[in-house]
């Protein structure tokens, strides 16, 4: 009998795809996951100091579509709050970048992105301050143990009713039904909604406004760099 092996014994090697065809699938995953499951976002700024610092990478929950008082959220615009998208690029290539961004969260987007704290809800009423001054919801003060460095106020000598004001006081602002009111943890570095309701009479037209819809869902954890690993405190 005969040792060698017959065409059916042999060993086959399974063909792999393509490169490009990997890359492609590859590619794909990440959007779905980034889409609908998790998305990484870097903090550009020192806004929402101490609790996120400058060159912090965060994982945003896709799947979480409720918004609670002092969650740290993500949202999207264009140039201004106001703008869904950032205005269209003149170069062919910066929009195909745009398009592979969008699509796999890599890379510049046609979208802005900012993070900050949800301080005040649909239909809440949202003013500052109290006589030591702090920021309240519906009349009743807010115990907010993540702030950092606020803008300066001192009762009875620098405050809501003294010459000059305290900067850190804003007029009543009764956020609309489908909006939020979001604040920065580094109060005194912070473009956010009451940017340009401090030391106004009227904070219905100050108050630059967050749609719910534009909100990409809360940060979970701080997961870079590994000295500052961890939740975010509420």
């Amino acid at each position: 009998m005969s040792d060698a092996e017959s065409p059916g014994d042999r060993p086959t090697r399974r063909r792999r795809l393509p490169w490009f065809t990997e890359v492609v699938v590859a590619l794909v995953a990440v959007a779905l996951v980034q889409a609908f499951l998790v998305k990484p976002f870097g903090v550009p700024s020192q806004s929402m100091e101490d609790t996120l610092r400058v060159g912090d990478r965060i994982l945003v929950n896709r799947l979480d579509d409720t918004v609670e008082r002092r969650d740290v959220v993500v949202f999207g615009h264009g140039a201004s709050w106001q703008d869904r998208e950032l205005p269209p690029a003149d170069s062919p290539l910066v929009r195909a970048a745009r398009w592979v961004g969008d699509l796999t969260g890599i890379g510049p987007s046609s979208t802005a992105y900012t993070v900050k704290r949800v301080v005040g809800l649909p239909e809440d009423r949202v003013a500052c301050c109290t006589d030591d001054g702090r920021v309240t919801v519906d009349g009743q003060a807010l115990d907010e143990p993540y702030v950092y460095e606020d803008l300066p106020f001192e009762p009875g000598s620098l405050d809501c009713g003294s010459t000059p004001r305290s900067t850190r006081c804003f007029p009543e602002i009764r956020v609309p039904r489908d909006s939020l009111l979001v604040l920065g943890d580094h109060r005194s570095q912070s473009a956010d909604s009451v940017i340009g309701c401090r030391g106004a009479v009227d904070g219905q037209e100050c108050a630059r406004l967050v749609p719910v819809s534009r909100v990409v869902g809360p940060v979970v954890v701080r997961f870079w760099p590994p000295s500052h690993l961890g939740g975010i405190p509420r």
